[in-house]
């Protein structure tokens, strides 16, 4: 099922998306749920064509949990090792945008990646998860964007301003909530030309490693996300551009981006 979070007539509802084409198709309806996804819901019957609602960001996730250097061809890119260790590191709530809306190139960068990412959905709350029960705490995916002002992120040791600005990450266009996430393609383009290309069976670390890790530390809340890494091939955004992120089998998550402020 895939999972889209909505605003209509100045109401916020989650739907059911329904019928095969791009959000901007036409093709697409959503079956308004009773209730939330995290527990058991109905599904109305109350059917809403998607391109006649606002997408938001299909969850609003008490912490984003992203993971570093994930597939080794990105961190040689950037002259890094794979580290011994996942890098994890916060991107706060305030970073989150949905499909259409606007990253804005913050003041104090001059050098703005995009970074095409799967993010893992968390379901349940759950704590020191062992290996055999993680896919019990997962609602589902979608695609991210790891914004990333290179430049800060090179000169400052915390990554805290560099990747945790406004508008920072980009989730949508909706959660996927039946599919084996261990070898899908997942791509970036900037203004149509394709910038990233890889595989989710390329990461370092599988999602079964990076919640066992991530659980062992902290609690995850339902809506929660976990930025897994990002493939080879970032590269420089501008004002203007149109960058976006597809996954096999979710869809594609695509934004402007605008002069801040």
């Amino acid at each position: 099922m895939r999972i889209a979070r909505f605003s209509i007539d100045g109401n916020v509802a989650f739907g059911a998306v329904e019928g095969q084409g791009t959000v901007e198709s036409g093709d697409l309806v959503l079956d308004i749920i009773k209730g939330i996804p995290y527990a058991d819901f109905e599904l109305s019957g109350t059917k809403v064509p998607l391109n006649k609602v606002r997408l938001l960001p299909p969850v609003l996730p008490n912490k984003v949990v992203a993971i570093g250097r994930n597939y080794a061809e990105h961190a040689a890119e950037l002259g890094n090792e794979v580290p011994d260790a996942p890098i994890t590191f916060f991107k706060p709530t305030t970073s989150v945008i949905g499909s259409g809306d606007a990253i804005e190139y913050p003041s104090f960068s001059n050098d703005l990646h995009h970074e095409a990412e799967l993010a893992v959905v968390i379901g349940r709350m759950c704590r020191e998860v062992p290996r055999e029960r993680v896919r019990d705490v997962i609602l589902g995916y979608t695609c991210a964007n790891d914004v990333t002002a290179r430049d800060v992120q090179a000169r400052e040791k915390q990554w805290a301003r560099a990747k945790g600005f406004d508008t920072s990450c980009p989730l949508g266009p909706w959660v996927e909530t039946d599919l084996d996430p261990h070898d899908l393609t997942i791509q970036a383009t900037v203004n149509g030309e394709q910038r990233q290309l890889g595989r989710t069976s390329d990461m370092v670390r599988s999602i079964e490693d990076l919640i066992v890790h991530i659980t062992e530390a902290m609690t995850l809340l339902p809506g929660d996300v976990i930025l897994t890494g990002t493939p080879a091939g970032v590269g420089p955004l501008r004002v203007g551009d149109e960058v976006a992120v597809t996954i096999e089998g979710i869809g594609t998550l695509t934004n402007k981006v605008i002069k801040r402020g």
